[in-house]
């Protein structure tokens, strides 16, 4: 049995193109993945210290999230506090409330901070508080009580955390979410731990907790408007004292919708600023680089002209929705006709495509063609 065990093992080396060298080439990164994949630990924490990251934590942030450099600075001290133990390490690493306006990049904060902090986006788990404004739909989140239908399942956000310890939780609309929802998030907030319908306790001292909140949400809309006009550095400067004016109005009214008790536990209120037009052209930079990123896969060059760019920031911007329509502008405008292009044989691979302003829309061209 040994010996037809060792020519089917000896077979299958041949045929997969594996050798004795390659099985014994098994470093700390491959034992790191494995682990990573079987336990929900990022890979980053088990191959790296910890302190590295979180060094250049607010930097690494700014470069991927425009316009709100303040939040990002209290979030990072935060995150430090905790992960240096100067603050309770009990609770979760850190907690915060998003105020702002639609589109400024609260959502798109807490997705980079998963990324950052624990490796992936996938580490995001999002929670719409919508769901649970009605008091027999609570349970959903620790999990229905024993003899229902569900039990077994266990709860939509106890049993995620149990699979995931290293989370970034967004708690979506927090405001729409029934009073019993607050009673799990101050057992959270002060124990970091939650007990699940089954009576097993979770542990959530390795997770960040960010809800976000639309009180507040007129006073914000005019900075948006406000915001986005600002130009000159008059302009700039009275949009900062604006911006300060209105913070403390929002946040006050906030504190007359939600109890003491659970704003006290809560590491920081964060509101997030208008975007500017400067902080728009930006993230079309930005979008479009990954846009330019993923082509040089294909090998297809992409230049964009600051007039195409103009284009962009004027239809991938509007006060009401913020930069939300921006990647579906860039799709639309060039995403669009660039995938008709490649499939007409028009756009090939080695070419310099140009992006350029024609009347109200924009145009792709071939600026220089492929050698080959």
């Amino acid at each position: 049995k040994e010996d037809l065990l060792s020519i089917k093992i000896k077979n299958l080396k041949k045929r997969e193109g594996i050798s004795d060298e390659d099985i014994s080439k098994i470093d700390a990164e491959n034992i790191a993945e494995m682990i990573s994949i079987t336990t929900g630990v990022p890979v980053t924490r088990l191959i790296k210290k910890e302190s590295e990251s979180l060094l250049n934590i607010e930097e690494n942030l700014k470069k991927r999230i425009i316009g709100q450099d303040e939040a990002i600075e209290v979030i990072g001290k935060a995150i430090k506090r905790s992960r240096t133990g100067i603050s309770d390490t009990k609770r979760p690493i850190g907690s915060f409330i998003f105020l702002g306006p639609t589109g400024v990049g609260k959502t798109e904060l807490a997705k980079v901070l998963a990324s950052e902090m624990f490796g992936s986006y996938d580490a995001l788990v999002k929670v719409d508080m919508s769901e649970f404004m009605e008091k027999h739909n609570v349970s959903r989140l620790v999990g229905a009580p024993a003899g229902y239908v569900g039990y077994d399942e266990g709860g939509q956000l106890t049993e995620t955390i149990r699979r995931r310890p290293y989370s970034v939780i967004l708690l979506d609309e927090i405001e729409k979410a029934h009073p019993d929802v607050f009673n799990m998030l101050l057992q959270i907030l002060e124990d970091g731990v939650l007990t699940d319908a089954k009576g097993l306790k979770v542990d959530f001292k390795n997770t960040i907790i960010v809800m976000t909140s639309n009180v507040g949400a007129k006073e914000l809309y005019s900075t948006a408007k406000l915001g986005f006009s600002a130009t000159s550095k008059d302009d700039k400067k009275h949009m900062e004292d604006v911006h300060k004016n209105i913070s403390e109005k929002v946040t006050e009214e906030l504190k007359k919708g939600f109890r003491p008790e659970f704003l006290n536990r809560i590491d920081k209120i964060v509101v997030f600023k208008s975007l500017s037009k400067d902080d728009v052209r930006k993230i079309v930079d930005l979008q479009l680089l990954e846009l330019q990123t993923r082509l040089k896969d294909k090998k297809i060059n992409l230049k964009v002209t600051d007039a195409a760019k103009k284009i962009l920031v004027e239809k991938g911007y509007d006060v009401e929705n913020g930069a939300r329509p921006m990647k579906r502008t860039i799709q639309n405008l060039i995403e669009d006709p660039l995938a008709q292009g490649i499939l007409k044989g028009e756009f090939k691979e080695g070419d310099t495509i140009s992006v350029l302003k024609k009347g109200d829309d924009l145009q792709l061209y071939v600026l220089e063609a492929s050698k080959k």
